[in-house]
């Protein structure tokens, strides 16, 4: 069951369990001092994620994937680079707004910046 409204901060202590997690803990301590930004966790898609005004913009799947939310347009210049993939929530249908990342840590944060604008519609991401 998600807890509704705790804090990103909440998440040193509780997304331990996969290998991404010292990193996703990094990218959730950087917007932790966000006031809309919320953490929850629970079951199904959405499980380990940041939000932003209850909508989710950064996650770590169940394959240990790290996940963003982003344009159509920047989704598919990352995926033509190389950099990730289109996340598929296990449906066999690739999400057009949503980019999956298989390790590359170094990109996390400037990603969840980008997804923290996106989905927010602000013009500040979280702390470097």
């Amino acid at each position: 069951m998600a807890t509704r409204g705790k804090r990103a901060k909440a998440l040193t202590n509780e997304a331990t369990s996969s290998s991404g997690a010292p990193a996703f803990r990094r990218v959730a301590n950087a917007f932790a001092n966000k006031p809309a930004v919320t953490f929850m966790e629970g079951k199904g898609f959405g499980s380990r994620a940041l939000r932003v005004n209850g909508k989710i913009f950064a996650m770590l799947s169940s394959r240990g994937q790290y996940v963003v939310k982003l344009p159509a347009a920047r989704v598919n210049a990352l995926v033509s680079s190389g950099t990730g993939q289109h996340f598929d929530a296990g449906k066999g249908k690739p999400m057009r707004e949503w980019l999956a990342i298989s390790g590359r840590v170094d990109l996390w944060m400037s990603l969840a910046k980008e997804a923290y604008q996106f989905v927010s519609g602000s013009l500040s991401g979280g702390d470097s």
